[in-house]
């Protein structure tokens, strides 16, 4: 009798000390910052100031951009990867290299204002990145090409507000030059989706 609550409490014993660990553990993982909301608060911090307050609001302009075009890149490289299709592969080899100017051109400008852009591909960007990896064939042909009018159609948009609304006229330019680009690429990523969904 007395061996068997022995054993009993010894499993007891055992579990507490798993679990206690177990939520230890979860404790003290470092939560890793999004790298958008990293330059979002680096900016707020940096441009709270008189001779940059309005850069504060222009800034968000910039970030968005940034975090597109790494987005872009990353999922136009999977393409160029995963896909067999040759309308798919030219249009992400075109992502490719037009959002990669286009992040250099954004980097300077910041650099210039003094605005921070995210570091790495935010969460959103992992996630979808992820999602898209999963998809093979016709299937990441339809999602990708999905993805990139819908993606176009939201970034115009934005950057149509820019080149309107931002207070700075260096970036309401930088704005206005993206445009004729951003358009073009929406066209051939319609023009790739068609084919694609005329695909069966």
């Amino acid at each position: 009798m007395k061996k068997s609550n022995l054993i009993a409490k010894m499993f007891l014993g055992a579990a507490v000390v798993t679990m206690s660990f177990g939520m230890g553990s979860c404790k003290n993982e470092p939560k890793t910052e999004d790298p958008k909301e990293v330059a979002e608060d680096a900016n707020e911090e940096n441009l709270d100031t008189e001779a940059t307050d309005s850069l504060e609001d222009d800034s968000q302009y910039l970030v968005d951009a940034a975090e597109v075009d790494m987005k872009e890149i990353e999922l136009g490289k999977l393409a160029q990867t995963k896909s067999t299709n040759a309308d798919v592969k030219a249009l992400a080899a075109m992502m490719i290299t037009a959002h990669t100017k286009a992040a250099a051109d954004t980097k300077a400008l910041a650099d210039k204002k003094g605005i921070t852009l995210p570091a790495s591909l935010t969460e959103k960007g992992q996630d979808k990145y992820a999602d898209f990896n999963d998809k093979t064939g016709h299937d990441f042909d339809k999602a990708y090409t999905d993805a990139m009018v819908d993606g176009h159609e939201k970034t115009i948009d934005k950057i149509e507000k820019a080149s309107e609304k931002a207070k700075d006229p260096d970036i309401r330019m930088w704005a206005a030059n993206m445009l004729p680009e951003l358009r073009k690429h929406l066209e051939h990523s319609k023009m790739a989706k068609d084919k694609v969904d005329a695909i069966k």
